[in-house]
Order: structure tokens, then sequence, then C-alpha cells
């Protein structure tokens, strides 16, 4: 009989095992004491591992664990690397997290601190990967819920592993004092820096997410599968390790500079830099050590990355640097946001002569430094102000830079502006310092032919930059009676004025304080509304959420009458005859309720002043409310533009909400409302707000189809301030259609319905508006000369722009300086600093661009004063995009169109082929190239035909006409 059992596992009883249900008596005081942590009988690390490799019931595990836990300051140590240590975080990993994730949270709690370490990091990664792989090669029919149990507790053990703001100080505090050997401790830092510091988790986790969802798996989203969460996760453990270190620890800021540097490659630079301003220079207990000591330990381009990252960081923390006036009474003033912001970067660049060296190349480089506001490059200049010799060397180089032939002539106007602004306030500061440094510089040669380039170029905004440098530099040196004066309208204006008092500004007399500093750039507190998750409200539900919200506030009763009571009496009964009685009011749709206590009798009203407006888009939990504020946005903010600041104030706050504004409740209709909304705020000051929209464009953290929004927004506000505007294309109203009757839900509708959006309607529209006059005239050409013609009937069109009234054309005063030129010259500022991976050449980001431009260009028209600069960018951006086009059939497209709006609004053909020539044949011979290679048959590739059609018969007319002035040109090419 002793056969027939056989033991199948061997479970040691130790006598410290407790029974299941022991007589506790205790008396009040003692329940109130602490409870005592348990004394495990395990004596030695082999003794624990073989408990764990033999799976042992939950309680031994528990010993197991309080005994590695405990274990911290004898020979034996769990987080020091070793073969027993790797073994046992094996197990734990492997085996432990199956067995003990699901039981009680101290459990939880006593692993995850076993493997808070550099090794069990590790561990959990490589338990990731082989997870996620073996259920990738999994059929997807014999996956179940329990099969992916284990990667979604391996999840959720790396989250709890990596949660705190104090893991990396932990992590360091263990290697740093549990190793040894130096070289070990360097070794075990590398290797932690490169798990943490990189995006390997981020993507893996993000992977295994997907992957949980593909085989319809329930996985809520975690902070590690966001770059952006990650990364201010890693800023703020490098800022509670700075505060903590001690400033002779070397090896230590060696390590952490060390991990922030790596930090900076993950993709999120600038939410690392916010977090280590947030919590190291912005906190309430700040002090300067711990953010320069960080700072010199940075290699040199990390240090330019936490540089640029800090002036987004301001800017975007401050709207008030984001300021685009020029007013020349206010330029001079120095506010307190300047001297806050002075402050904050005077904070990491005081004592540090490398950072200081860089600041210098930021300042002298267009090319980077034109995608910051104006405040920020005065604010950057008041920093090195009290260093004679640097602020020396930027002057010298912005005169070089601004008076070289080549800058002029083919950089984009928006950094010749840029280098024209430090040329003047950098010479304001060599003035008052040095008076004869700047004598001697502007009688000097460079600055004499730097002028006489800027007033024989072609450009009448590169002649404009001219002047004001030269008569901005005449008075600072030369007597009242002998300086530099042009008797231009152009130089009496209120630009031009400002220009000239840049060299009165001097912010070097007040820097701000901590506390104005944690005033203007402290993260405001707010609430944070819960974002719902579920499908959109009902009917019925609305009304419950708005019932609830009455209920909430108590109703003030009255009971009596409060205050002398007044009756009159009237003893006359002919006047009731003359009273007429109300008709009977019409049925309430609301009262048809069964249940009576879901009526709301206190309804919100629609919002009449701006900020009653921002707060209801901001209100994601009252429908009604919500509904009612993007309904009137566009027409409230329309009316108060007219007349007070209040739009104004709130500009740049209600763009920025709307430009983020989702649809929770899915609102019919919402795009076209958001899109009014943003039409009517940047009509409300288009020079002002059309450079922000420019700036969020590139610059902003935005979706890709955010950025389509903004683009639309300057495309059809553009073209109703030239005076196009047409209620129904440009500027769409909500409107009802009978067909179809039903549509599918709004995420479904968007992803298969082919709507045309407003851009491309317009496209299209211009597109035949430019080909259909080619194709009239061949088509005159074919029936005969015109000699043999009895009468000539004149086109429709012909006909309807004789009759059409002219607009004024309120575009063509700002749309260089406003529109035009902040778009190409960020597009070539993000061309330098990130080369062609840039998310703008996303195809559909891309073509909605190029179509923006080519929509202002013909908005403005051929007399805007600006169109040979103007055509010169376009022109050279559309080159420098061919490769692009030919990838992608909407590209090309918008690239044909763009070519063809800037043949056609340039109507001197002359002037193109002086100026233009090289681009006009490389252009002859691409669009040649392109028609030829484009094989027809469906519609899109006969759109492009037609298109390059269209641009060749143009560029040949050109060609044929001028062609003996484009010979010389024609032989060098």
């Amino acid at each position: 009989m002793s056969d027939f059992l056989t033991a199948v596992k061997t479970v040691p009883l130790r006598e410290s095992r407790k029974p299941a249900i022991v007589e506790v008596v205790s008396t009040p005081d003692e329940v109130l004491e602490p409870p005592q942590q348990s004394q495990t009988s395990i004596k030695s690390p082999e003794e624990a591992l073989q408990l764990l490799e033999a799976r042992s019931d939950q309680y031994i595990l528990t010993d197991v664990l309080q005994y590695l836990h405990q274990a911290q300051d004898q020979s034996f140590n769990i987080r020091v690397p070793g073969a027993t240590s790797a073994k046992m975080i094996n197990e734990l990993v492997n085996t432990t997290v199956q067995d003990l994730w699901g039981s009680d949270d101290e459990n939880r709690k006593l692993l995850v601190r076993c493997l808070k370490s550099v090794a069990g990091v590790g561990a959990v990664t490589t338990r990731l990967k082989l997870l996620l792989s073996e259920l990738q090669n999994q059929k997807r029919t014999t996956i179940s819920s329990n099969s992916t149990q284990p990667l979604r507790d391996t999840l959720s053990v790396l989250a709890h592993v990596l949660d705190g703001d104090k893991f990396v100080q932990d992590v360091w505090s263990d290697v740093s004092n549990l190793v040894r050997r130096e070289a070990q401790r360097r070794l075990l830092w590398k290797e932690f820096v490169s798990s943490i510091g990189s995006g390997k988790i981020v993507a893996l986790t993000a992977q295994a997410e997907d992957t949980l969802k593909d085989v319809n798996v329930t996985v809520s989203a975690s902070w590690l599968a966001s770059g952006s969460s990650y990364s201010s996760w890693l800023g703020r453990n490098v800022a509670t390790m700075a505060r903590t270190v001690s400033q002779a620890d070397e090896a230590a800021w060696k390590a952490i500079a060390q991990l922030f540097g790596k930090g900076l490659s993950i993709g999120y630079p600038g939410r690392i830099v916010e977090a280590i301003h947030d919590n190291l220079t912005l906190s309430e207990d700040a002090t300067i050590s711990p953010i320069q000591a960080l700072v010199a330990h940075l290699h040199g381009h990390e240090q330019r990355q936490l540089l640029e990252c800090t002036f987004k960081f301001m800017s975007e923390r401050c709207a008030k640097l984001q300021d685009t006036s020029s007013n020349p009474e206010s330029v001079g003033k120095q506010t307190s946001h300047l001297r806050s912001a002075t402050a904050l970067l005077s904070v990491l660049v005081k004592g540090n002569e490398p950072m200081a060296d860089r600041l210098v190349a930021w300042l002298t480089d267009p090319a980077v430094n034109s995608r910051e506001p104006f405040a920020i490059r005065r604010v950057a200049l008041a920093v090195i102000a009290g260093d004679e010799d640097r602020l020396q060397d930027v002057l010298e180089k912005s005169m070089q830079t601004f008076g070289e032939h080549l800058f002029i002539v083919h950089t984009p106007i928006l950094q010749q502006e840029v280098i024209a602004q430090v040329l003047l306030l950098a010479s304001g500061y060599v003035h008052r310092a040095q008076p004869m440094s700047l004598f001697m510089l502007v009688r000097s040669s460079t600055h004499l032919n730097a002028v006489s380039s800027r007033l024989n170029a072609s450009s009448s905004r590169a002649r404009f930059l001219g002047m004001v440098v030269g008569m901005a530099l005449s008075d600072l040196i030369d007597k009242p009676g002998q300086r530099m004066e042009f008797d231009l309208e152009e130089a009496r204006t209120q630009e031009a004025q400002w220009y000239r008092a840049l060299t009165r500004v001097n912010d070097n007399v007040a820097v701000g304080d901590f506390e104005e500093m944690r005033a203007t750039f402290a993260r405001k507190s707010s609430r944070l509304v819960p974002q719902t998750t579920q499908s959109p409200l009902g009917k019925n539900q609305r009304k419950k959420a708005a019932t609830k919200e009455i209920k909430r506030a108590p109703v003030k009763s009255q009971t009596e009458v409060v205050g002398p009571r007044v009756v009159e009496i009237l003893d006359g009964s002919d006047e009731e005859d003359d009273l007429v009685p109300y008709d009977k009011p019409d049925e309430d749709p609301e009262d048809e309720d069964e249940d009576p206590t879901l009526v709301n009798r206190n309804k919100p009203r629609a919002p009449v002043y701006i900020r009653d407006l921002i707060a209801g888009l901001n209100d994601k939990e009252n429908y009604e409310r919500h509904h009612l504020a993007l309904t009137h946005a566009a027409p409230l903010i329309r009316r108060k533009s007219s007349f007070g600041k209040e739009v104004s104030d709130h500009a740049i706050e209600l763009s920025s909400i709307l430009a983020n504004l989702g649809d929770p409740f899915e609102i019919d209709n919402f795009i076209e409302l958001r899109l009014q909304a943003l039409i009517a705020v940047l009509l409300s000051g288009p020079a002002e707000m059309a450079p922000w929209f420019a700036r969020q464009v590139f610059d902003g953290d935005y979706s890709l189809s955010q950025r389509t929004t903004l683009l639309s927004v300057l495309g059809l506000g553009a073209r109703e301030l030239a005076g196009f505007k047409d209620e129904d294309d440009l500027n769409p109203a909500p409107q009802s259609t009978d067909f179809p009757s039903k549509k599918l839900p709004e995420r479904l509708h968007k992803l298969y319905a082919q709507e045309k959006t407003p851009l491309q309607g317009i496209t299209q529209r211009l597109e035949q508006s430019m080909i259909q006059p080619m194709a009239l005239q061949a088509a005159d050409s074919v029936s005969g000369p015109n000699v043999l013609k009895v009468r000539t009937f004149s086109s429709r069109m012909d006909v309807e722009k004789k009759r059409k009234k002219a607009v004024p054309n309120a575009l063509a005063k700002v749309v260089a300086d406003s529109f035009f030129f902040p778009l190409t010259g960020r597009w070539w500022a993000n061309m330098n600093a990130y080369g062609a991976n840039n998310v703008h050449f996303q195809p559909f980001l891309l073509t909605t661009y190029i179509k923006t431009l080519a929509l202002l260009l013909h908005a403005a028209g051929p007399g805007t004063l600006s169109l040979p600069q103007m055509t010169g960018e376009f022109w050279d951006l559309l080159l420098s995009v061919r490769t692009n086009a030919l990838g992608d059939a909407g590209v090309l497209e918008a690239v044909l169109f763009a070519f063809m709006t800037l043949l056609e609004v340039n109507e001197d053909k002359r002037r193109i082929a002086e100026e233009h020539s090289r681009q006009l044949m490389e252009t002859q011979e691409w669009v040649d190239m392109v028609f030829e290679k484009t094989a027809g048959g469906d519609e899109e590739s006969e759109r492009v035909r037609m298109l390059a059609a269209g641009v060749l018969l143009k560029t040949k007319d050109v060609v044929e006409k001028y062609q003996r002035l484009l010979v010389g040109d024609m032989l060098d090419y």
C-alpha cells in the first residue's frame, strides 16, 4: 500500500510557523503600538536561494523576502552584484513575481524593494522582452487572458520598481557605498545609465501595451510608455539627486551629468529641462550651487541643448516673453518678466566660461536664435552685458554677418531681422561701455560695406534693415547735424522707430531675484479635470449630469416678504377689458421626460465676456456649457474685437485653449466651429497673432492634425483679410444636409470619408481659374488665325473680372512680416537644426504647409511690395523639397500648384528672368521630367499632369520671350 503514495514535493515545517487561528488578547494601549518586524529563521543566502528555487508557499516566500530586505548590513546584499544575488534576482523575476504579485500589498512592497537595483531593473526588462517575444510568436486564436497575465504582471512590476523621485538617488547610494572597486562602480553605473537614460524602457513598454491591445486585452496606459512622462520622471530624479549630493563629491556629479546627458537623447529634452527647473531651480529651497555644478559637468553639446531648452521653457511659461509689439516707447522698459528671465539665465551662465561662449555663439547664429522671440535675445544679451570682450565679439560677428552679400541675397528675411536686432542691442551696450570701440567699428569698411550692400539690394525689406541700422548707429556716434537720415516714408514708420530704439535698451541695471523668478516661471497650480474615455453622453445622461450639478448647490428659499409691502387698489373694471391674455406657451420638450428630477431649469447661458468663454471651453464636465461656449466663440470674439482690449489681452491664452481643444462630447461640426474661433482670434490682431500661430506650427507641442489646423487658420484668415471672403468655403458655417441621413461615428467617419478641407477646396478652384484661360487660349489657337474669325467673344471669366468691384487688400500690409516670412524662416531654422528627420516632412503636413504658402502669395496679390523677396524665398523652398515631392503624390501636386501660383502672381516676367533665371531653368527641367514620368489613367495622375503642363507653358513663355536675357545664365547652367 505504501507504493501507491509517492511524494511530489517536500516542504520543511518550521517551529516558528504560526497556526491558522490564534487567539489574541490585547489591551487598547497595545493595539496602538506599531507592529514589530518579524524575525526570520533563514540563516544564509544559500538557504534563501534554495527556498526560492523550490517555489515554497506564500508564508515561506514572505520570510525569504523579509530576510533579503533586512540583510542589508551583513556580508550579503542582494543589491550588490554577485553570483548569488544574480541567481536570486533571476528567481524573483521569473517565478516569485508569478506566485506573489497577486497577493497582499506587503509582499508586493518587499518584492519591489528587492528589485530596486541595477541588476533588478535589468532582469525585469529582460523578462519583459522574453514574454513579449513569446506572445508575439503565438497564434492569435490560442492567446487567452491567462496567457497574457505574466506579461501584465511584469509591466506592473517594472512600473512599481521605477516609481518615485528618489529611485536614482537610492541606486547611486547603493552603487557608491556597497561596491568597493572603482572600476566596478563605473561599469555598473554605465550599465544603469544605458538602461534608464535611453528610450529602451519606453519603447519596450509601448510595444508590450500595443501587443496586448492587438489581442483584445484591456490594459491601462502606463506612464512608462509615454516618452514625455518618462522624461519628466527622469528629470525629477536627476533634480532630487542633485539636491542631496555634496559639492565636493566629484564622482556623484559626474554620474548625475552622465545620466542627464543620456536622457536628453530620448527625444523629449524639453521635458527633462522643465523638470530640472521646476524641482531644482524654482523650488522653494532652491540655491544656485546644484544647478551650476550640474551645468559645469555637462559636455558641450549637452550644454547647448540645455541652453536652447531653457529658452523654450521661459517663452512657454511666460506668455509676455512672446510679445511681438513694435511700440518704440515700451521697448526700453525692463519689466518683471524680463528681470526674471535674466535671473534664470544668469544662474546657468554665471561663472561658467564655456556656457557663456555658447551663449555668444547662439546670439551670432541667426539660423538658431530666430526660433525664439525677441525678448529671449534681449535677455541673452543682458546676461553677457557685463563681459566687454564677449559683447565686443557679438557686435563684430553680427556686423560681419549682417553685411555679407550672400547672406543678404539668400537668407530668409526673418533671420536678417534677427541679426539686425542683435546688432543694435549689442551696439547700445558697447557704446555705453566703450564708446570709442563702437566709433571705430562704424567708421570701418565693414560697416560701410554692410550699409551700402543693403541699400543696393533688390529686396525692399533688406533695404529697410540697412536704413534703420545705419540711422541707429549714426545716432550713437555722430553729432545732431551730421547724422544719417533718409527722407523716406519707410524710415518714419513706427517699426523703424522701434528698431532705432533698440540701442537705448539697458537691462543690465536690474536682475530679478529668486522670489520674482518663481512668481514668473513656477508652474501655476490648477485643478485638473479628468478626461472621460467613455462613449459620448446621450441626451438623458447629459440631463442627469446637469441635474446633479444643480442638486449640489443649496437652494435658498424665501418664506416671507422683506421690506414694506405696497398694495395698489384699483376699483375700475373697464381697464380689465383692455388686457390681452398671453398665448399658451409652447410645450417644453424637457417636460416630456418621465423622471421630473431630470428636468434642468437652470440652463447655462451663452457667454457674454471672454473670460466666460474661456471658462466654458475649459469645462469638460458640463456638456451644455461647453457646447454653448464653442458655438458662440467665433461671433463673440469678432464682436469684442472691434472695441476694447478684452480680446487682445486674452488672445494667446484663448488661442492656446482652442488649439489644444479636444472633442470629449463629439459635438457636431466641431472642427468647423473651432476653425471659425481660431480665425476670429487671428483677425482680432493679425500683426501680433499671425507670428504666434506660425511659431506654434513648428515649435509647439501639437499633433499633426493640430498643426494642419493652425496652418489652415493662417491661410483662411489671410484670404479673408485680402477680401476673398466666402462664408461657405473659406470660413465654413454649420450646415444641415438631408443626405446621408445617418453617418458613421465621428472617428470612423473621419477615417473613411473623403471630405474636402477648406484649403483643398480653395486650391482646386484656383487651379481651375489658372488653367482654364490657358486651355481656352489653346483651343482658340487651334480654331484658326484671328483674321479668319468674323467675331470674337470675351470669355466669361474676363467679363466677371470687369464687373467685380475692387476690394481693399488689408493683407498686403502685413502678409510678409506677419504671415509669410515667419513661416518660411522657421522652416529653414528647423531644417538647419533637425535636417530631413523632421516631423514637418510628413506628407500630409508638408502638403498643407506648401498650399498655405501658395494661398498667402496668391492672396497678397501682384501689388505687394515684398513680392520679390517672398518669391525668392518661396522658390528656394520649393526647389529644396523636390526629392520629397517625387515620393508622394499629394506633395507633388502641392509643389506643382505652388509653382503655378508663383508664376501667376508675378506679372513682371522680365524681373523673373533677370533675378530668378537659375530657379526658372531648374523648375522647367524638373517639371518636364515629372510630366514625362507621370502616367495618366486615374484622376490623381491626370491632375498632376495637368498642373505640370500648366507650369511648363508658363515657364516656356518666359524663356521664349526673354531668351536673349537668359542666354548667359543658360550657358552656365
